[in-house]
């Protein structure tokens, strides 16, 4: 079974400095029907404009990756980290007990465009952590590429959480399968381009929950940039 989340049905909206289209209800944007799928529980697209960018704010109990496509993210921590979000690299944090961290585009001329996914954890109360690894597109073409899992397998982050991401790069006709194991589900969010999802037709913004379902097939009618999602 299959159901799409069109990218124009999102909440979200441009406020100016920050362009944001959440795929779930977040802050402001409430939807009864789409409160999360599974361990999910946020999938927000933001363009930040130069020079802008989320102020020192708080997060717990939550698992959140973050995935640059386009431009930087520069991000300060309590844990004491500082680093820079390039295109290709991800970064996850375990906020467990708490954690307080900012997120700004450093640059002056060009906007950053970046994915962030919160991930219910296995439980509450963990102790905050923060990583980032890069994933070269050359891992990551023709091929679903793990970028994150819960034992870190094959060079992956490593998250709390009984759930698998994966990163495709694909061409035009490339595509790519998925075997989903029997009582697990899975998510497919399109970053770039046009696919199609055992037949489905997605294109760039668009998501689409699995349930019942024993193998995917993701293929590109255009280049495009996919995210899978195995969960439990």
């Amino acid at each position: 079974m299959f159901m799409k989340r069109p990218a124009d049905e999102r909440g979200g909206g441009d406020h100016g400095w920050l362009n944001t289209h959440h795929t779930f209800s977040f802050n402001d944007y409430h939807d009864p029907k789409y409160m999360g799928f599974r361990v999910l529980r946020v999938i927000n697209e933001d363009r930040v404009q130069p020079g802008q960018g989320f102020g020192t704010h708080g997060h717990r109990d939550m698992e959140i990756i973050t995935y640059v496509l386009e431009g930087a993210l520069a991000h300060k921590d309590s844990l004491g980290t500082g680093s820079v979000l390039r295109p290709g690299e991800f970064q996850h944090m375990t906020a467990g007990t708490g954690i307080r961290h900012s997120e700004f585009n450093p640059s002056e001329t060009e906007l950053v465009h970046f994915y962030q996914i919160w991930i219910v954890p296995e439980r509450q109360g963990l102790r905050p952590s923060y990583d980032q690894r890069s994933f070269p597109e050359a891992e990551r073409q023709g091929r679903l590429r793990l970028v994150a899992s819960p034992d870190g397998r094959d060079g992956s982050l490593t998250i709390r959480q009984d759930a698998e991401v994966f990163l495709s790069s694909l061409n035009e006709n490339q595509q790519v399968t998925h075997e989903l194991e029997k009582g697990r589900y899975a998510w497919l969010q399109v970053l770039r381009g046009a696919v199609q999802l055992n037949g489905l037709s997605l294109a760039a913004g668009d998501g689409d929950a699995v349930s019942e379902e024993s193998a995917l097939l993701v293929r590109a009618t255009e280049p495009s940039e996919v995210m899978l999602f195995d969960l439990p």
